[in-house]
């Protein structure tokens, strides 16, 4: 049984790996899951310079997931690069970075300082506010999308994963504009906005008013537009947003999914990761797959 995926060159031992911001660089979570089992680790969002994240209350559950507004709090890359780096090379896994910044310009910065650090793919995090836009996401204009993409694929040394905004009316529409950008794949989805009030108090839940839904909620969203993508481009999708367990991983891969990222369920469960890995592989003995590629868009109608 084959459990091996290969995306832009690099191959993972299996197509499970974490969701940015639910896993820190893997430290927190070492003495629950063995690392060296994980397809790749997908760190917190790395900015050019430290970022405070947003004021408290940041975090609220919802019915189905949870709401975050954290605001990418990070420490920068200069600590990530002394400190996570060498953590995560200590284990057999791949290392995909997310990236995040404000501008175009604090974007290259990131990636320009990580092209010569042992790290194997580039996740960008074009859900980050564009200043220049008047805050609109990046991910959120195809023509935004388009412009970061080739601006950030000229600088790069590794393959370059665009993560996408489910925020947006034609999730094909940001695929394609990605893709022709020269993007080596997609990551999706992001978190979708939303808003809880506390009835008692007639107060927002979160300082920030709104925040990213995540968890099992969005999942049909998700597997929605991980179908849409994949079909309208010929680069690898990675697919994220509520899976729990190894049957909802696989619901994604027949989507049109090469990879899937789990997020939400690591606050909930520790060992979500290595379970949906066991999970897999036990859908694949029950149906007599020998190659987990086998499963990748297979959904038919």
């Amino acid at each position: 049984m084959n459990t091996e995926v290969t995306i832009a060159g690099v191959t993972f031992k299996n197509p499970v790996m974490t969701a940015s911001g639910t896993f820190g660089s893997g430290m927190e979570y070492s003495d629950f899951v063995d690392l060296n089992r994980l397809g790749a680790v997908v760190t917190k969002g790395v900015a050019n310079v430290p970022w405070p994240g947003n004021p408290t209350p940041r975090v609220a559950e919802v019915y189905g997931g949870m709401l975050n507004a954290i605001g990418l709090q990070n420490p920068g890359i200069d600590v990530f690069v002394e400190r996570d780096i060498p953590f995560l090379r200590q284990y057999d896994t791949k290392i995909i970075v997310n990236v995040c910044g404000k501008t175009v310009e604090d974007y290259l910065e990131v990636v320009e300082r990580l092209g010569d650090e042992p790290v194997d793919m580039l996740e960008i995090n074009v859900s980050c506010p564009n200043v220049k836009e008047g805050a609109i996401a990046f991910g959120q204009k195809a023509d935004c999308l388009y412009d970061i993409t080739s601006q950030i694929k000229a600088r790069a040394k590794q393959p370059v994963i665009m993560k996408l905004s489910p925020n947006v009316t034609d999730i094909a529409e940001m695929a394609r504009a990605a893709e022709a950008a020269g993007a080596d794949a997609l990551s999706m989805i992001n978190t979708i906005t939303g808003m809880k009030i506390d009835i008692h108090r007639r107060k927002f839940v979160l300082a920030n008013q709104t925040g990213g839904l995540s968890g099992p909620a969005v999942k049909p969203v998700a597997v929605r537009m991980v179908y849409q993508a994949s079909h309208a481009v010929k680069i690898p999708v990675i697919g994220m947003g509520g899976i729990a367990d190894g049957e909802d991983a696989v619901e994604f891969l027949l989507a049109g999914a090469s990879a899937v990222a789990v997020g939400a369920m690591n606050f909930v469960n520790p060992y979500a990761t290595i379970e949906v890995i066991e999970g897999i592989e036990a859908y694949m003995k029950r149906y007599g797959i020998e190659n987990v590629t086998e499963l990748i868009g297979a959904v038919s109608a």
